[in-house]
């Protein structure tokens, strides 16, 4: 069988299953949708997933739910001019199905695949928090230097960027800095350049960008420098772009249960009862991409937060994007949170995951 093959799940198959297929499907990141005659229905990518969390879509739902019904195809007996026109019209497909007369698949043509691609963005981590809620851990020790399996967390956190391509990072300090600098000094040693931005106050998790010399060319990452995750951080830069945006804040579905019963009511008369419902939202994520302009918006070493810089772009007029983790993530903000990091380091961090 052809390897392109395997990208192909029929419309009955969950979304579930269509993340396996993409996620495993590196560099092509797409998955095809077909019926038993080969004939294409429909294409599903990572941002039709993204979308179909917003939506609610449960992962367990067909992929027909979230698939694109007209996607982009070529006709075999296509000029190779056209050919070459349709990819340079759509540079981030990277996956383009080949059809006969009929409609069916006979074949693959691979777009844009550079596998292991040197990302330009930059990378500002937070790294100045005091840590409060993890006292008496952090009484010593600055919360991104704590250890997770044999790692601390900035490390885990560095990695993963740079096994995604990134080299290029910004990580502000405050408590303890001297830790950081020490343990990661120019980040040589791990095939990446830091450069440090040192607060001479607390600036929350916004004001410290304000610090920066000169505006990046290319949209920046922000991260909180107290989070475990798998997000895949090239597919949330795409998606950033995909959608035009000027800012992007990561989310994440949260379920938390009502500790009592919930009466509804009209006017005075009762029309229902709940038990302890289960209610679920969408939270921040503490991740970020933001275009170089955007700094602007930031107010010169004063204490800002990356919420109100996106209270104030609403504001403005400016809508931000918003992109659902569906990957692995978890924050470090309390001693039970961190137990858990600890506890699951080998299986999540050692090994692919795509989802939580």
């Amino acid at each position: 069988m052809e390897s392109w093959k395997s990208i192909i799940i029929s419309p009955d198959n969950t979304i579930l299953d269509a993340i396996r297929v993409i996620d495993g499907s590196h560099p092509l990141l797409t998955a095809l949708v077909a019926d038993n005659e080969m004939k294409l229905l429909g294409t599903v990518t990572d941002g039709d997933i993204r979308r179909g969390i917003l939506n609610r879509i449960s992962m367990d739902a067909p992929v027909s739910k979230i698939m694109h019904t007209q996607p982009i195809a070529l006709n075999v007996s296509d000029h190779p001019k056209k050919i070459n026109a349709v990819f340079h019209k759509n540079l981030t497909c990277r996956a383009i199905p080949i059809l006969d007369d009929q409609g069916k698949i006979i074949a693959i043509k691979q777009g844009n695949t550079v596998i292991n691609q040197s990302m330009p963005n930059p990378v500002f981590i937070m790294a100045g928090g005091l840590g409060t809620r993890l006292r008496p851990l952090t009484n010593d020790c600055p919360k991104p230097m704590l250890r997770v399996g044999n790692k601390p967390i900035l490390e885990i956190i560095l990695n993963n960027f740079i096994e995604n391509g990134f080299s290029n990072f910004f990580i502000s300090l405050n408590y303890k800095a001297e830790m950081i600098e020490d343990y990661f000094g120019d980040g040589t040693h791990l095939g990446a350049c830091i450069t440090y931005i040192k607060e001479k106050k607390r600036l929350g998790t916004a004001g410290s960008l304000s610090l920066l010399e000169s505006k990046p060319n290319h949209p920046i990452i922000v991260m909180n420098g107290d989070l475990l995750t798998k997000v895949n951080f090239c597919q949330l830069l795409e998606y950033h772009h995909a959608h035009n945006a000027q800012a992007t804040l990561c989310i994440r579905e949260h379920e938390f249960q009502l500790p009592f019963g919930v009466v509804q009511i009209d006017n005075y008369k009762l029309t229902g009862l709940k038990e302890k419902p289960i209610e679920t939202m969408f939270v921040n994520a503490g991740i970020y991409t933001i275009n170089p302009d955007i700094i602007d918006f930031i107010p010169l070493n004063q204490y800002f937060d990356m919420t109100d810089l996106f209270e104030q772009l609403l504001e403005k007029g400016i809508t931000p994007s918003a992109f659902p983790i569906r990957e692995y993530w978890l924050d470090i903000g309390r001693l039970s949170e961190y137990e858990k990091a600890d506890q699951v380091y080998m299986d999540i961090f050692q090994k692919n995951c795509f989802t939580a």
